[in-house]
C-alpha cells in the first residue's frame, strides 16, 4: 500500500505542476495584458486547487504510514540533525502545507474580487509564491 501511494503521489505531482504553471501563465497574461477573467482561467484555477488538495490528502496519508517519518518522529532530536530525516519529517510537510494554503488562497481571494485585472493579479501573486514554496521542497531525485 505504501509504495503504491508513494508512486501515485509522485505521479500527481506532475499533474499539479502542469496545471499550476499553466494557470500562473494565464493569470500573468491576464494581469499584464489587462484582460477579462475568462472561464478558462477560472476552470484552470479550480483544477489546480483540486489537484493541490488531492496531493495534500495523499501526502498526509503517506506522512502517517511512512517508515522514514515514523523514525523521525520517534526521535526528533536525531531527526533534526539528519538532513534527510529532517526533510521528510519536518521540511517537506511544513512547506507543502504552506504552499497549498497559498494556492488555496489564490483561488478563494481571486474568486471574491469583481475587477478582472485584480483577480488575475491576486491569482498570479498567491499562486506564484505558493508554487515557488512547493517547488523548493519537491524531492526531484524521486521522479
Amino acid at each position: 500500500m505504501y509504495t503504491g501511494l508513494l508512486h501515485f503521489h509522485s505521479m500527481m505531482r506532475w499533474i499539479f505542476l502542469v496545471l499550476a504553471v499553466v494557470t500562473l501563465f494565464q493569470a500573468l497574461n491576464g494581469w499584464l495584458g489587462k484582460k477579462e477573467f475568462s472561464k478558462l482561467t477560472d476552470k484552470l484555477s479550480l483544477f489546480t486547487f483540486i489537484s493541490a488538495h488531492i496531493q495534500l490528502l495523499l501526502g498526509l496519508i503517506l506522512f502517517f504510514v511512512s517508515p522514514v517519518v515514523g523514525a523521525g518522529l520517534e526521535n526528533m532530536g536525531a531527526a533534526m540533525k539528519d538532513a534527510a530525516l529532517r526533510m521528510w519529517t519536518v521540511e517537506h510537510p511544513t512547506v507543502m502545507i504552506i504552499g497549498i494554503v497559498l494556492v488555496s488562497l489564490a483561488r478563494i481571494k481571486a474568486k471574491k474580487l469583481e475587477d478582472a485585472v485584480a483577480k488575475h493579479k491576486t491569482l498570479a501573486i498567491y499562486l506564484g509564491i505558493g508554487l515557488l514554496a512547493i517547488i523548493s521542497r519537491i524531492p526531484w531525485d524521486r521522479l
